[in-house]
């Protein structure tokens, strides 16, 4: 994901927005916004390399599911998350649905599939809040988290006894997807991407 920015706090008061007046604002908005339990954060940007590897992962599944029921999305397409009382809205570097949504809708929340890719600022909140949120949701087989400087993804798949974690490396690896039946090879992942050590926060954000 790209680094997430709160827009709303005050030392003695939170700011609290509804999920009406956020998804409204969001139609607007030149900038994307996540939402949690009544709080906005702002999207930064992103390193070449996130946007090369969320490029491949989308074209890549877009190839092998043309003409079937899942469907992949992009980055501008939002997930929702119900967690008893709160309401999360994110939004996946990538996601595949297999349900159909009506096109004038905001949001999923259904996803089968979702992808995030790591970064130094983002590490924290993709492999804790997020992965966490994330596997509330019923429709989700698997989150599979992307490394940027090696060859390295990691799925949490969905099983009887809960979420287990499997890591691929290597850019002869392949990462079994059987909950949309396909396959994605990591180098496939990875065309194009130069692994170096990413630049501290401070140089640059993504």
């Amino acid at each position: 994901m790209s680094a997430a920015l709160k827009l709303h706090q005050v030392p003695a008061k939170k700011y609290f927005v509804s999920v009406e007046d956020y998804l409204a604002a969001e139609l607007k908005s030149p900038t994307k916004r996540e939402y949690v339990a009544g709080e906005v954060y702002a999207m930064a940007g992103s390193l070449i390399s996130h946007n090369r590897i969320m490029k491949n992962i989308l074209g890549s599944l877009y190839m092998r599911l043309r003409g079937r029921p899942c469907e992949p999305f992009d980055s501008n397409a939002k997930v929702r998350i119900r967690e008893g009382t709160q309401t999360r809205f994110y939004y996946p570097d990538t996601q595949v649905t297999c349900e159909p949504y009506p096109p004038t809708d905001t949001f999923h929340d259904k996803p089968r599939v979702i992808f995030e890719v790591l970064s130094r600022s983002t590490r924290r909140i993709d492999l804790g809040e997020k992965k966490d949120a994330y596997q509330t949701i019923p429709s989700l087989g698997v989150y599979v988290v992307v490394e940027q400087d090696s060859p390295t993804v990691v799925a949490f798949r969905r099983t009887e006894a809960g979420f287990v974690r499997e890591v691929y490396t290597g850019m002869d690896a392949v990462l079994p997807l059987p909950e949309i039946e396909v396959e994605l090879p990591l180098a496939d992942v990875y065309e194009r991407v130069e692994f170096i050590p990413e630049p501290e926060e401070k140089d640059a954000v993504g």
